[in-house]
């Protein structure tokens, strides 16, 4: 059984930062490819980063310069380290992983994700 499980989140000034982690199991986790989703209150979940096994990345307008996703295939985990946040960057914070073979084009589309984690909230205080 797939699972995702978020954590790190927290509360930060702005300009601070936060470093969120997904474990990963239940699945092989060097396959498909995980992204980063986020969502204010009221509005939609939104793509902010994904990551192809090789090191493709992709970013959202909003976050590039500022955020940086990785993955640690030793651990089965997938980071998102958040710098110089705003008060905009304040969500809920979602893992999510496609396991089959992943189009770049698609990557911050949360339709195209099939599991998700329970996500970990980032609250940001000017």
């Amino acid at each position: 059984q797939v699972q995702l499980v978020e954590s790190g989140g927290g509360s930060v000034q702005a300009g601070g930062s936060l470093r969120l982690s997904c474990a990963a199991s239940g699945y092989t986790y060097n396959s498909g490819c995980m992204g980063w989703f986020r969502q204010a209150p009221g509005k939609e979940r939104e793509g902010v980063a994904a990551y192809i096994d090789g090191g493709i990345t992709v970013y959202a307008d909003s976050v590039k310069g500022r955020f940086t996703i990785s993955q640690d295939n030793a651990k089965n985990t997938l980071y998102l380290q958040m710098n110089s946040l705003k008060p905009e960057d304040t969500a809920m914070y979602y893992c999510a992983a496609n396991l089959g073979i992943c189009s770049l084009g698609r990557l911050l589309l949360r339709w195209y994700y099939i599991y998700w984690g329970q996500g970990t909230q980032v609250t940001v205080s000017s």
